[in-house]
């Protein structure tokens, strides 16, 4: 009986440290939700959610918050646009984890870390770290690495951690550098030059000559975020002739390349779901569904997918990305056909009649599309920017679905385990 208990017990200890270590793996952090219960740092959460920088952070296995109370945040937003603002809130989130004890025990004293801005490619050679120093009298500073920067930043006190995942510590003041806050808004740029620079001439002209194009002007300010297919794209096999498609089809066609909301590239990865696009009428629903593996993101049709491959201009509330592929909506192009079903290998073969004479499926370029009515012209109601965190609740609830899940099997398994190892030992 005791080689039994030796042989038994070994096994269902590692069990139970495997339940455990997937137990934390699917622990999932919201930073927005771990703030609300902070009220002095409600201004730096608003903005968090505003920029959309939430859904990033949320999105990082790893990272450390620098908190701004009301004070410090209203001077940094005073008079500043968005964009800016958006790259000031990235430089604060650092990708790797640092709790009190850790930042009183650098090694050396001193350390750079990257944050999510270094990650955008907006800053240049390594302004996108951050310098942390252990100071004179035990305080912990924090400095851009441009040449001259002070330590106006210091650590003031922890707010919340989940080791070692996820640390929420509060400083006293933003962390800046010369051109942080300047970055390039969409009051100043061209929407047709910015498609065009990107490669997307032909998507630009289409905008241009059937009136879209000032829908998505009229949408810019409550919020748009275009999928903009390359100039290849339109020259890939099976693209539809656009010139057979009637005025109504076409402007239906290039709405359904945008939403109605700002839903940069981080943010489409918590969708789950399906998501309205400008398209969407009483015509047809014109959804998309969104999926991600890792950094890629596809759009799903139903007809196709495409990789969503670049970010033209991300500056809240509006973002440009690039698609590989031109996205045609079931509504006019039809659904993609179902794979047949496989038949049971337990099933007895069965002489199949003589086929019928072999009729050649429509290429993608001839399939019968529907004249829904024009949709308005006139901007729609669109959600803004600043709305309640619809995402950020659609991906809590995707991550809690997941966790439950296989939370859910691994503790099945470890009661069936434990009953017949107790079994046993009886």
């Amino acid at each position: 009986m005791a080689m039994k208990k030796q042989a038994i017990l070994p096994s269902v200890l590692l069990l139970l440290a495997l339940f455990c270590g997937s137990w934390a793996r699917c622990r999932a952090h919201n930073i927005t939700a771990i703030l609300e219960g902070y009220p002095e740092y409600s201004l730096y959460n608003s903005y968090l959610t505003q920029t959309k920088v939430c859904d990033e952070i949320n999105a990082h296995e790893t990272v450390t918050c620098l908190v701004l109370d009301n004070g410090a945040m209203s001077t940094l937003v005073a008079k500043r646009p968005l964009a800016g603002i958006k790259n000031a809130l990235r430089l604060l989130a650092l990708l790797d984890y640092y709790d009190p004890s850790k930042l009183h025990a650098l090694p050396s004293g001193t350390t750079l870390t990257t944050t999510l801005l270094q990650t955008t490619g907006n800053a240049d050679g390594n302004l996108g770290f951050v310098n942390i120093t252990n100071l004179r009298g035990g305080r912990v500073g924090f400095a851009s690495t441009a040449p001259g920067s002070k330590f106006d930043s210091t650590y003031t006190k922890s707010i919340q951690q989940i080791p070692y995942n996820l640390s929420v510590v509060a400083i006293s003041a933003p962390i800046i550098f010369p051109g942080l806050l300047d970055a390039p808004t969409t009051a100043s740029s061209n929407l047709t030059a910015l498609l065009e620079k990107a490669g997307c001439k032909t998507f630009a002209r289409l905008l241009s000559t059937s009136g879209v194009l000032k829908v998505f002007q009229d949408a810019m300010d409550k919020g748009l975020t275009l999928f903009a297919p390359n100039d290849d794209a339109f020259k890939a096999d099976g693209v539809p002739d656009l010139n057979t498609l009637s005025s109504a089809e076409l402007v239906t066609l290039l709405q359904y390349h945008a939403l109605p909301s700002y839903t940069p590239k981080a943010s489409l990865k918590s969708v789950s779901g399906h998501i309205s696009t400008l398209a969407s009428s009483a015509a047809g629903k014109y959804d998309l569904s969104v999926v991600s593996r890792g950094d890629d993101v596809s759009l799903d049709t139903g007809v196709d997918t495409s990789r969503v491959a670049s970010t033209v201009l991300d500056d809240t509330p509006v973002c440009i990305l690039t698609v590989d592929n031109l996205l045609l909506p079931k509504e006019l192009f039809g659904a993609a056909p179902s794979p047949a079903p496989t038949p049971s290998p337990s099933a007895a073969p069965v002489e199949a009649p003589a086929p019928a004479p072999e009729a050649k499926a429509p290429s993608k370029s001839h399939k019968k599309h529907h004249s829904p009515p024009a949709p308005p012209i006139a901007s729609p109601e669109l959600a803004p920017s600043d709305a309640p965190t619809a995402a950020a609740d659609k991906a809590d609830t995707k991550t809690s679905a997941a966790a439950a899940t296989q939370i859910g099997t691994l503790a099945t398994i470890a009661l069936v385990f434990s009953t017949w190892a107790m079994a046993s030992l009886a």
